[in-house]
């Protein structure tokens, strides 16, 4: 007979015969310690179910509604007036931007009227400029439709 480890195997009678004895062996000792990762999930399962009840419980209770529907409208409110003041700072940002590249575009002008850089570096900073002016101005514009719908 192999050798038994201690409160790791037990012998049962075998399908063969009763008089001979098949030994079977856990994989794991019965002290093996609980695995933290599941024990840490159920927990915050357990409190998932908590929170949806409350949440229930809450939502039929007229006073706990109204307070939840004035902090979702304040929040949305909010929200939108953010919104519409990040789209004016970057379109001023854009526009401060386009003012420097047309700035730029006339010294390069001025350089290439006097034959020391070449069509292509004024061309490069009005095409900047142009471009730059676009996002300022469609910008504003984005926000004036926001405020149109509202």
């Amino acid at each position: 007979m192999p050798h038994r480890q201690e409160g790791l195997c037990s012998d049962r009678p075998s399908a063969v015969g009763p008089s001979e004895a098949r030994q079977s062996c856990a994989i794991v000792s019965p002290q093996a310690v609980k695995i933290e990762i599941v024990v840490k999930v159920s927990t915050w399962r357990k409190m998932a179910v908590v929170a949806r009840v409350a949440g229930q419980q809450a939502g039929r209770n007229r006073t706990v509604s109204a307070f939840a529907k004035a902090a979702r409208a304040t929040a949305r409110s909010f929200g939108n007036v953010l919104h519409q003041l990040w789209l004016e700072m970057v379109g001023v940002l854009f526009l401060v931007m386009a003012l420097g590249f047309t700035n730029a575009s006339v010294k390069e002008f001025g350089k290439y009227q006097a034959g020391q850089v070449g069509a292509g570096r004024v061309a490069v900073t009005i095409c900047f400029a142009v471009t730059f002016a676009w996002f300022g101005v469609s910008s504003f514009w984005r926000v004036r439709k926001k405020k149109q719908r509202s």
